[in-house]
Parts: structure tokens; C-alpha cells; sequence
């Protein structure tokens, strides 16, 4: 008898097994791929926006009214970071988002990592609230300029010439608060729409820095309204400030504030 062949003989229900087996294994993987496709394309377009948002254009949640009525509560605006990318610099009347660190708020403690870069992920798709360093106003001044608040007539003033802001809000007067200030260079005076309802570049004049924010600490542009599809839009520029006359050299010497 061969020995040999009898050690290497197979019985065949283990055969009719080992198939079976086999066959379960591509339905397996087919059901494995089912999932991990869409999902990997879902990660894939995430990585897309959030590279997007840090780069080029950013999402950005209005959560107060301090802007109105230029930008509403729950309005969610796309931000132009390349507006000042490549040589420009904010100009008058135009509605910027910036990092208030060091001139609207002090520095803060570092939250939890994990917690900050989830919140950071979502704010940077405008799904949560953006921090709290964050804000959006309308450049009123830029380096150089003197802005005065108000003329005898309750009107605001740049450089001696007088701005008509009909972007304010129905029944807010240009401010209720006094000040003379000269804009230092590189720095800009910022105020919202919403006057009386706005904590803006006036509330800081007694801190660091006068309210004056850094134009490097300028995060974009405010270009358009994204959502809700009702405001879909662009943000309305102004000509308020178009005849307001360039700061003399040397500016106009040290302001004043009330």
C-alpha cells in the first residue's frame, strides 16, 4: 500500500468546507468596500474644506447682532484670506474678520487640544460659533487717519472730512461715546454697523494698544453671504468713505479721547 498517498489523500467534504469558506471571503471584503469608499471620499472632501478654509476662504458664523443690518444673526459668511495676501491692506469700509488677541481680548489659557481642534474643524466649516477671539467689523480708520466722533452735527469725521454712513443701523447714531484718536501706523480702528449694540475699537481706548487692531491680526474680508440662501449675496461695499482725504504725513498729531 502507498503509504504516501494515503497521508496526502483529502476527504472531500473538507474540500466541499474549504470552498465554502472561500466563497464567504469576497462578500466579506465586497461588503467592507461597500462602506470604506464613501467614507474615505467623505474624509477626502472634509481635508479639502478644511485646507480651503485655512488658505483661501473661510466660513465664519455670525453669532451677534453687532453688525447689523450689513450681517444678521446667523448669517454664515465666506471670508477672502487672500484679499491682503499679496501686497493690499484693509481700506476703509470694508468689513474684516481679525483675531482680537492683545487688542480686544487678553491671552487666554489653552484649552483642552482635543476639544479646541474639533471646535477649531467645525468653526472652520461654519458649523459652531467662531472663537472668542474672533470678530467682524467695518475699518473706519487706517494707519495715519484721525477719527472724531461727533462734529456738531452728530457726525463722524476722518481726517477732517465728513462720512456719511448709511450703512448704520435705522436709529443708531454714529456713537454715543466721544473720542479723538489718531490711528497709529500699521493699526486699524474698527467699528460695527449696529452702534449702540457693537463692543468695538471704543470700548478699548483706555487698554494696550488704545483699541487699535493690528493689520497683521486681520484674518480676510467679509466677500459674501453664503447662508441662509434667502441673503445669499455679496457684503455691500460702501463709497462712505470716498471722500475722505488721504492722512498727511506725520499724521495730525496726538488725539484725544472722552
Amino acid at each position: 500500500m502507498d503509504t504516501e498517498a494515503q497521508h496526502t489523500e483529502r476527504d472531500p467534504s473538507s474540500d466541499t468546507e474549504e470552498g465554502s469558506r472561500s466563497a464567504r471571503v469576497p462578500g466579506d471584503s465586497g461588503a467592507l468596500s461597500s462602506w470604506r469608499r464613501p467614507a474615505l471620499a467623505g474624509a477626502a472632501c472634509v481635508a479639502f474644506m478644511l485646507l480651503l478654509s485655512h488658505f483661501v476662504l473661510q466660513p465664519f458664523l455670525i453669532p451677534s447682532g453687532s453688525m447689523e443690518p450689513t450681517l444678521q444673526i446667523g448669517d454664515r459668511i465666506l471670508v477672502n484670506k487672500l484679499a491682503y495676501r499679496f501686497g493690499g491692506d484693509p481700506g476703509r469700509g470694508d468689513v474684516v474678520v481679525f483675531d482680537g488677541t492683545g487688542s480686544f481680548v487678553r491671552e487666554q489659557p489653552q484649552d483642552n487640544p482635543v476639544t479646541g481642534l474639533l471646535h477649531d474643524g467645525a468653526a472652520a466649516l461654519g458649523l459652531a460659533e467662531p472663537d472668542e477671539t474672533d470678530f467682524v467689523k467695518r475699518v473706519v480708520g487706517i494707519g495715519g487717519d484721525r477719527v472724531v466722533c461727533c462734529d456738531k452735527d452728530g457726525r463722524l469725521t476722518v481726517n477732517g472730512a465728513t462720512v456719511e454712513e448709511r450703512y448704520l443701523m435705522p436709529g443708531d447714531q454714529p456713537s454715543s461715546v466721544p473720542f479723538d484718536i489718531v490711528v497709529p501706523p500699521d493699526r486699524l480702528w474698527v467699528m460695527g454697523d449696529h452702534r449702540s449694540q457693537s463692543s468695538d475699537s471704543r470700548d478699548h481706548l483706555g487698554d494696550p494698544g488704545g483699541g487699535m487692531v493690528p493689520v497683521d491680526k486681520v484674518v480676510g474680508r467679509a466677500d459674501w453671504i453664503a447662508w441662509p440662501f434667502g441673503r445669499w449675496s455679496t457684503v455691500a461695499g460702501t463709497d462712505a468713505f470716498d471722500a475722505v482725504p488721504a492722512a498727511p504725513a506725520g499724521g495730525h498729531g496726538a488725539g484725544a479721547h472722552g
